[in-house]
């Protein structure tokens, strides 16, 4: 074959939709392409596939090509993706998935099944061992949706006409946003390439590395109520899932240049959305060595189900576990976020924060009854005394079950102290293949 055939085949491929997407996602000329001119049926295959460098750090990535035939998976697209995942696997690099596509090739029968199969045990055999990010930027259906759902983040652009589904429903953005399906939502296309950029600058190449570290940045001066803002270095906080349950929030940000992962409770109890939120996030940075922070502030569960899937993964979790009790912390919540349930390596405390086995009325009643003798318009504030002066931190950190009793103003530098101090954390664990919540 002439070059002249060859360069008119390049300039093709390099004019679809997909091949633009991948060169901006990637570092300028850094994109190196895979299997670029296989063939599906009479045209070229219905994704672009390769490697390249994301802000210097090695990345493996396909875009769906919705220029040809709609991006509908063939054959020839899963050998793709196939051949993908197992380089990713074997060098251990991050995986981004950009999808787009109409559906599948149905005339290819089982040998289009056979193909998505392989996909599909390869994305699970990658799962834990290196990031994998789906960035959905149009339709995202049936198997194509099994794929992009069960990647560590999924980012979705909400501009786009797009569904992530296997139901034959019309799932948007913001409904995948709130049943905790998709992380990020983007304004546009555009902005969700550059969040999946920013994403893979906070995390491991694989799980036996560590996330990239920065220069230590103090933080902001904005006037915030946020306790992350307050400890975080400045801009580093990147929200995730803010749409889905409002009892948790969780972020990926840096402490002293160091990347950790954060749960914040934000009082009240825990509704299912929120656990389940949570439950993932705790479990996301187990599986690559990212550093815990939880700030514990949080009255109980609403769900039984959802509260066992929160307290399994701390429990299990053998990452670096730090907690940090904010404001009440009653019952369950506390031995699930902070206390003995948590297994946490340090726990801190505010000065002012509460740690109660029940609500402090209820505490109150049972354990000083004749303090609570008073009018009905006076038992709340004579139970808030009464937590004051026989629930405090003070008194769990005379009993061993904290830490240390931190002032705000001198918190960023316990948990850098702290974070220095567990970065060499190794626990062996019983042989077993996994836990069964």
């Amino acid at each position: 074959m002439s070059m002249e055939t060859i360069n008119a085949a390049k300039a093709e491929i390099a004019s679809t939709a997909a091949y633009k997407t991948l060169t901006a996602f990637f570092d300028a000329d850094s994109f190196c392409e895979l299997d670029a001119f296989a063939k599906s049926g009479e045209g070229f295959a219905e994704a672009v596939a390769g490697y390249g460098t994301v802000e210097g750090l090695p990345v493996y990535a396909f875009a769906q090509n919705s220029d040809i035939s709609g991006g509908a998976l063939s054959k020839a697209q899963t050998a793709k993706l196939k051949k993908l995942y197992a380089l990713a696997l074997k060098t251990g690099a991050p995986i981004v998935g950009f999808y787009d596509s109409v559906g599948g090739r149905l005339q290819q029968g089982t040998e289009l099944l056979g193909g998505c199969g392989e996909v599909l045990k390869l994305a699970s055999k990658a799962s834990g061992v290196v990031p994998q990010i789906s960035v959905v930027l149009g339709n995202c259906l049936g198997t194509n949706a099994l794929n992009a759902a069960s990647a560590d983040m999924v980012i979705m652009a909400k501009d786009a006409q797009m569904s992530l589904d296997v139901t034959g429903e019309n799932a948007s953005a913001e409904f995948n946003a709130e049943h905790g399906n998709a992380a990020i939502i983007a304004d546009d296309k555009d902005k969700a390439i550059e969040k999946a950029r920013q994403l893979l600058t906070y995390l491991p190449s694989n799980n036996l590395v560590s996330a990239p570290q920065t220069d230590s940045l103090q933080p902001g001066d904005e006037d915030t109520n946020c306790i992350v803002t307050k400890v975080a270095d400045a801009d580093s906080k990147l929200k995730l899932g803010d749409a889905c349950g409002d009892a948790a929030r969780t972020r990926l940000a840096r402490i002293g240049g160091q990347v950790v992962g954060v749960v914040r409770t934000t009082g009240g109890k825990l509704d299912c959305k929120s656990a389940n939120k949570a439950a993932k996030f705790v479990r996301f940075c187990d599986a690559f060595s990212i550093p815990l922070i939880t700030f514990a502030d949080c009255t109980g569960f609403s769900c039984i189900k959802s509260a066992v899937k929160l307290t399994s993964a701390y429990a299990e979790a053998t990452t670096a576990k730090i907690a940090v009790i904010v404001g009440k912390t009653i019952g369950s919540a506390y031995i699930a976020l902070a206390g003995t349930g948590a297994n946490a390596d340090a726990v801190y405390a505010l000065p002012d924060a509460v740690i109660s086995p029940v609500n402090v009325e209820a505490a109150a009643f049972i354990m000083a009854e004749d303090k609570m003798n008073v009018p009905v318009s006076e038992q709340q504030a004579a139970a808030e005394q009464f937590a004051a002066e026989n629930l405090s931190a003070f008194n769990a950190a005379q009993n061993g079950y904290v830490d240390g009793i931190v002032e705000l103003s001198e918190l960023r530098a316990t948990l850098i102290g702290a974070l220095d101090m567990l970065s060499g954390k190794r626990v062996p664990t019983v042989a077993k293949k996994h836990n069964t919540v």
